[in-house]
């Protein structure tokens, strides 16, 4: 029963990161993106704060504020990515973190990444060229029945620019995940939380300048901020961090790559977005492809541990 309770809780965050795809777009539709990004991170920041307060020691809020930048930095390419796609095509596209994060940590830390990992890479890449349009599938005509990039007919610079920027955003956040496992087994995991929200609000507040400025956010936007701020943020973290302690990684993974899923729902359901049947294709190649790359890096690291 106590199980039951903790899936259901973290299949809750979960759903509640889906939802926040078409609660941002319409929020930063009327609100500036770097003014939101930078008051939700205040919310989530202070939250946190009551919590993390008496934990808190010099370096791990120093290696916590530097993953933040990079934790910044994604935000910033998934927000305004939403300014140009669609929320369905932001949590497909972003739900590819967890391709990037095993080769981030080669590249940076020289961690060895399983043949698997490739595979599921080449298989993402195929779902996303899919799902983006670059590749249409002609029924009416005569001669070669695949057509390619400007070809296709819909697709252009104006409607690919989010997806790029997202997939940028997957980019970051996969180098985010490789950083944040090194210092996750040194330093106190809530006060790291607290530090990347604190270090990425910063960032936000220094560019506040450099956009159009701020304003006193009108209702709606309160209650997008409020719901990413709090319950994206602050309350998902806990949730997750608390959950993992006590479900077992294989488990956990597979109801955290559910986020594509919900994201897909609510676009359907609250945004009016539509997928043709070789974007259905792509896009369950894509969260196949994720979902294959999370349980076999959680199958591999339990061998490792029995090996060792």
């Amino acid at each position: 029963m106590r199980n039951l309770i903790l899936v259901i809780l973290l299949l809750s965050v979960t759903a509640v990161w889906g939802w926040t795809f078409v609660v941002v777009k319409e929020a930063t539709e009327v609100y500036g993106v770097v003014p939101f990004l930078a008051v939700r991170f205040t919310i989530g920041a202070a939250l946190l704060a009551c919590v993390a307060a008496r934990r808190i020691t010099r370096k791990s809020l120093l290696i916590g504020a530097g993953i933040g930048v990079v934790l910044a930095a994604a935000y910033s390419f998934q927000t305004f990515g939403l300014k140009w796609t669609t929320p369905t095509m932001c949590g497909l596209i972003t739900g590819l973190f967890v391709l990037f994060a095993p080769m981030a940590s080669r590249l940076i830390f020289g961690v060895r990444t399983a043949g698997i990992f490739w595979v599921a890479a080449a298989a993402s890449v195929l779902g996303l060229i899919l799902v983006t349009g670059w590749v249409t599938i002609d029924t009416g005509g005569s001669g070669f029945p695949l057509r390619f990039g400007a070809e296709a007919g819909p697709v252009t610079w104006d409607n690919l620019r989010g997806d790029l920027l997202t997939l940028c955003c997957a980019v970051c956040l996969g180098v985010h995940i490789a950083l944040l496992d090194r210092a996750a087994k040194r330093y106190d995991p809530t006060v790291l939380a607290f530090a990347q929200l604190a270090s990425a609000a910063v960032c936000f507040w220094l560019m506040v300048p450099l956009s159009k400025g701020i304003s006193w956010p009108t209702p709606p936007v309160w209650f997008a901020l409020i719901v990413t701020g709090v319950l994206a943020s602050a309350v998902a973290f806990l949730i997750q961090t608390h959950v993992q302690q006590r479900l077992s990684p294989v488990r956990t993974a597979v109801i955290i790559c559910m986020e594509p899923v919900f994201a897909t729902l609510f676009g359907y359901w609250l945004a009016g977005d539509r997928l043709g049947w070789l974007q259905v294709v792509g896009a369950v190649v894509m969260v196949g492809s994720v979902l294959l790359a999370e349980i076999s890096s959680v199958v591999l690291a339990a061998r490792r541990v029995q090996s060792g």
